[in-house]
């Protein structure tokens, strides 16, 4: 999960660099894909992209987050965030 969440923002960075429209940013956030990720794109894309529509970033963005990111992985994340301490608070207590 990590990896996914370094290589997304990564990605941005340099679109936002670029300059990049939308439809760029999704066709070349495809094209950084390597290896497993590439050939579940492949299908994703197939899949979503069903009927003519046209994939957004942030379509692309949802895909990735789901494939990489599960929600129980994201929901320990969370977990683990709130009960970070700092002295004796937790995170939460800071909140």
């Amino acid at each position: 999960p990590e990896g996914a969440v370094k290589w997304l923002e990564e990605g941005e960075i340099i679109f936002e660099a670029m300059r990049c429209t939308e439809e760029d940013k999704t066709t070349l956030g495809a094209y950084m894909l390597r290896e497993e990720a590439n050939h579940w794109w492949k299908n994703a894309r197939q899949r979503i992209g069903a009927g003519g529509i046209v994939i957004t970033w942030e379509m692309f963005k949802r895909e990735l987050w789901v494939k990489y990111f599960p929600t129980d992985v994201r929901n320990r994340k969370v977990v683990e965030f709130l009960e970070l301490k700092q002295g004796n608070m937790t995170v939460a207590e800071y909140a």
